[in-house]
C-alpha cells in the first residue's frame, strides 16, 4: 500500500497550516488500527489538507492514495474516506467560474479554480470504485457510498439503475435511506433524469414500503420535483409520523430525551466512562455532539429528512406550517423538538399566518424536557412582535423560573435569558420583575437596556435603579462595559431626572473606550430634551471641536436640550467633510433633524447624492427631504437604493410613509406592492441570518402598507 508515496515531494507543497510534509503521516493514520490515530489522521485531513473546502497541490496528491483506502477491506472507517473524496471532488463550479475571463481574477483565485477543476477530474475518473463499494461488507461504507456515485461519477443513469437494483437487497435501514437521497442527487444534477427519479420515487412514496423509506422518498421528491408531490402530502406525512412512533425498533410511545441520554455509555470495554476526556479533535467533538443529539432518538435520521422535505416544500409555507403544527402536537418529544426548530428556520425566511404555531411553541415552554423549553424560549426571543400568541407562556414561564431570567458566561458579561428577553420584546410588562432583578446584581446583564427599549413606558419604575447604579460606577477603564447598558436603559425611558448621572460619566469618560462611552452618554442626554438642560455647558463646549465624531453627538444633542439652530448647524455642516462615511452619516441625520432650519445645507447634501456610499447616499436623500420639504431629487436616489440592496428598505419605506408619495401608479408605489406580494422575506440568508432579521422583515411590511394607505405627507420639520 501507498507505493509511491515517498517519492513524492511533500516538501514542496503547502496546506493550510504550512508545508505539507506531514501528509504521509496522516495516510498512514487513516490506516492505523488505532481508532485514535485514525480520528486524528482524519481530522487533520479535514483541517489543514482539505481546510474548509479548498484544495491544495496536497491534496491533489492525496487523491490516488486515498482510493486506496477505500478499496481495501481491511482499513477500518472507510466509509469517513469515502466522504472526505466525495468532498474533495464535488465541488460545484458555477457557471460563471467555469466560463471566466483570467483578466477579472488574480493569480491566487485561478490557481483554486483549477485546484477544483483538477480535483473533480481526479475524483470522478476514480468513480467506478464506488459501484463496488456498494455492497460492501461495511454498512458504514455503504452508507457513503450511493452520495458519492451521485456527485462524482460520469455516467448518472449509470447510477441511477444501480441505486435502483440495490434497494430491494439492501438490508440496513439508514443504508436504504442514503439509496433514496442519492436518487434526489442525480435528479438535481442531471435534469434529464429528474423525471425518471422522480417517478420511481413517487412510487417508493405511494407503495407498501417502511415508514421512513416513504418519508425519504417523499423528502426527495420535494427537492427534485416538487410539482410530483401528492396533493395530500401534510396528511401522508403526519401518518408516516405517527408509523414511527408505533413501529417496533423504529419509534415507541414517546421517548424521554433526559433518560434516555443519561442511559448512553460511549466509553469502550476496558475504559470507565469516569476516565474518559473530552474529545480532542474536530471530528470528534462532532461525533460527540452527533451521539448526544441522538441519544433517546428510535429513529434519528426522521430530522434530517423532515429538514430536506421543508427545503423541498420552499415557499409552500401552509404546507409547511402545518407539518409542523401536527409535529408539534405529537406525543415524542424529539418530534417538537425538531419542530421547534424548524419553525425558527420558516418563520426566519418566509412570511406567513404564524399564530396557532406560535401558540404551540409556546405550549413547550412547560414541558420538563429542559432541551425543549429552552429551543422554545430561543426560537421566540427571535420573532417580537410575532411571539404575541405565546405571550401568556413566555410570562408564565417567566414567574416559575427565577433561576433563567440571566445567563452566565465563562467570559463575558452576563446576558439575560431568552424568555425575558421574548417577553420584553413584546412590550409586556410582566417582564419588569425581572429586569429590576437583574439590574440589582453586581454585574448587570449587557442587553438590559435594549429590552427596556421595548417596553417603553412600561419599564419606568426602573428608571430609580438605573440611576442609582449609573451613578455609583467607578469611572475606570473598564466603565464602559458596565455604563452602556444602563444609559441605553436611560435613554430608552428618556429619564430626564438622571442628566446629572449621565453628565458625570461624561465628562470623567477614561481615555480607553472613551469615545464610545461619550457618544452613549451624548444620545443619553439628547433623549432628555430640556430636561437636561445642566448639561449645555458641557455640550457648547464640545461643539468648538468641529469635524470630530464628539461634536457631531454633541450638536445633536444640544438642539434636543436648546433648540439652537444657530450653534449648532455650523458643527454638523463641518461633519459632511469628516472623514469617515459613518461620521458623515451622523452628521446628515442631524441636519435632518433640524428640518427647515437647515435649509442653508441642501446644496452640500445634494451633493452626497451621488456618492459612492449607498447608505450615505440614502441619509442625504432623507435629510434634502426633510430640510427643503421637496421629493423630486430624493425619491429616485432611495428607490434606486432599493433596488441595489434589500437592507435598506427599512429606512426607505419608513420614509416613503412620511412623504405620502405612494399614489396610484407611482413608482413607489409599485416598488411598495411588489414587496407586499413577496412571500421570501426581504432580507432572508442562505445559510445565515441576523438576530433582528424577523423584527425587521415585520417592521418594513408595517412600512409599506403604511405608506400605501396612509398617505399623510410630512413636510420640512420646524
Amino acid at each position: 500500500m501507498f507505493a509511491g508515496i515517498d517519492e513524492v515531494d511533500w516538501a514542496s507543497m503547502e496546506h493550510a497550516y504550512g508545508p505539507a510534509d506531514d501528509v504521509p503521516g496522516l495516510l498512514r493514520g487513516l490506516a492505523s488500527a488505532d481508532p485514535a490515530e485514525r480520528e486524528q489522521a482524519l481530522d487533520s485531513m479535514y483541517g489543514a489538507v482539505h481546510h474548509q473546502g479548498d484544495v491544495y497541490d496536497c491534496t491533489l496528491a492525496c487523491i490516488p492514495f486515498l482510493f486506496e483506502l477505500v478499496v481495501d477491506p481491511g482499513i477500518h472507517d472507510r466509509g469517513s474516506i469515502v466522504e472526505l473524496l466525495t468532498s474533495i471532488g464535488g465541488i460545484d463550479l458555477d457557471e460563471d467560474d467555469e466560463d471566466f475571463d483570467e483578466e477579472d481574477f488574480d493569480e491566487e483565485e485561478i490557481e483554486d479554480a483549477a485546484n477544483y477543476a483538477m480535483a473533480a477530474s481526479a475524483v470522478t475518473a476514480g468513480a467506478g470504485a464506488f459501484f463496488e463499494l456498494i455492497a460492501d461488507e461495511d454498512p458504514g461504507v455503504r452508507q457513503a457510498a450511493p452520495l458519492a456515485l451521485a456527485t462524482l461519477h460520469s455516467h448518472p443513469a449509470r447510477v441511477l439503475a444501480l441505486l435502483r437494483e440495490r434497494l430491494p437487497v439492501e438490508p440496513d435501514e439508514e443504508v436504504r435511506l442514503a439509496l433514496v437521497e442519492a436518487a434526489g442527487r442525480v435528479a438535481l444534477r442531471n435534469r434529464p433524469l429528474a423525471g425518471q427519479a422522480a417517478d420511481w420515487l413517487s412510487r417508493l412514496a405511494a407503495e407498501a414500503y417502511t415508514p421512513a423509506l416513504r418519508l425519504a422518498a417523499l423528502a426527495q421528491l420535494a427537492r427534485c420535483a416538487p410539482d410530483m408531490l401528492p396533493g395530500d402530502v401534510v396528511r401522508m406525512v403526519a401518518g408516516l409520523l405517527t408509523e414511527l412512533r408505533s413501529t417496533p425498533g423504529t419509534a415507541s410511545g414517546a421517548p424521554d430525551p433526559v433518560g434516555a441520554a443519561a442511559q448512553v455509555d460511549e466509553s469502550g470495554p476496558d475504559e470507565p466512562a469516569e476516565e474518559r476526556g473530552a474529545p480532542v479533535t474536530l471530528v470528534g467533538q462532532l461525533r460527540a455532539l452527533s451521539a448526544a443529539e441522538s441519544a433517546g432518538r428510535s429513529a434519528p435520521w426522521t430530522a434530517d429528512l423532515l429538514r430536506t422535505l421543508h427545503v423541498g416544500l420552499d415557499d409552500r409555507v401552509a404546507d409547511r406550517s402545518a407539518l409542523l403544527i401536527d409535529q408539534l402536537r405529537s406525543p415524542d418529544r424529539w418530534q417538537r423538538i425538531d419542530a421547534v426548530r424548524m419553525s425558527s428556520g420558516l418563520i426566519r425566511a418566509w412570511r406567513g399566518s404564524y399564530e396557532e404555531l406560535v401558540r404551540l411553541v409556546g405550549a413547550q415552554l412547560a414541558d420538563p424536557e429542559p432541551r425543549l423549553a429552552e429551543a422554545a424560549s430561543h426560537m421566540l426571543e427571535e420573532l417580537f412582535g410575532l411571539a404575541a400568541p405565546a405571550a401568556d407562556a413566555l410570562a408564565a414561564r417567566v414567574a416559575a423560573d427565577p433561576g433563567s431570567w440571566v445567563k452566565e458566561w465563562a467570559s463575558e458579561q452576563p446576558g439575560l435569558g431568552s424568555a425575558v428577553k421574548a417577553l420584553a420584546r413584546l412590550g409586556d410588562a410582566r417582564a419588569v420583575p425581572a429586569l429590576a432583578a437583574a439590574l440589582e446584581r453586581p454585574e448587570v446583564p449587557h442587553d438590559v437596556g435594549f429590552a427596556i427599549g421595548y417596553l417603553g413606558a412600561a419599564a419606568a419604575p426602573l428608571a430609580g435603579v438605573l440611576r442609582r447604579r449609573l451613578g455609583g460606577l467607578d469611572l475606570d477603564e473598564g466603565v464602559y462595559d458596565r455604563a452602556s447598558p444602563l444609559l441605553g436603559g436611560l435613554t430608552a425611558l428618556r429619564a430626564g431626572e438622571a442628566a446629572p448621572e449621565v453628565l458625570r460619566v461624561l465628562r470623567g469618560a477614561p481615555e480607553y473606550r472613551g469615545e464610545w462611552l461619550r457618544t452613549s452618554a451624548l444620545r443619553a442626554l439628547g433623549s432628555f430634551g430640556p430636561a437636561a438642560r445642566c448639561a449645555v455647558p458641557e455640550l457648547r463646549a464640545l461643539i468648538r471641536r468641529p469635524g470630530t465624531p464628539a461634536a457631531t453627538e454633541a450638536a445633536q444633542a444640544l438642539w434636543a436640550v436648546e433648540g439652537d439652530a444657530e450653534a449648532v448647524l455650523p458643527v454638523l455642516i463641518e461633519g459632511l467633510g469628516a472623514e469617515h462615511a459613518h461620521e458623515r452619516r451622523a452628521a446628515v441625520s442631524a441636519l435632518g433633524g433640524l428640518g427647515a432650519r437647515a435649509a442653508v445645507a441642501a446644496p452640500r447634501l445634494r451633493a452626497l447624492l451621488v456618492h459612492d456610499e449607498l447608505w450615505l447616499r440614502v441619509d442625504a436623500a432623507i435629510a434634502l427631504w426633510e430640510v427643503t420639504g421637496r421629493t423630486e431629487e430624493s425619491v429616485p436616489v432611495m428607490l434606486a437604493a432599493w433596488e441595489m440592496n434589500r437592507h435598506v428598505r427599512v429606512r426607505v419605506a419608513e420614509c416613503l410613509a412620511l412623504m405620502g408619495v405612494a399614489g396610484a401608479g407611482s413608482d413607489a408605489a409599485h416598488a411598495l406592492r411588489a414587496e407586499l406580494a413577496s412571500v421570501r422575506r426581504h432580507n432572508a440568508m442562505d445559510g445565515g441570518y441576523g438576530s433582528h432579521d424577523t423584527y425587521e422583515d415585520e417592521k418594513l411590511l408595517v412600512l409599506c402598507r403604511r405608506a400605501l394607505h396612509e398617505v399623510t405627507g410630512k413636510g420640512p420639520t420646524t
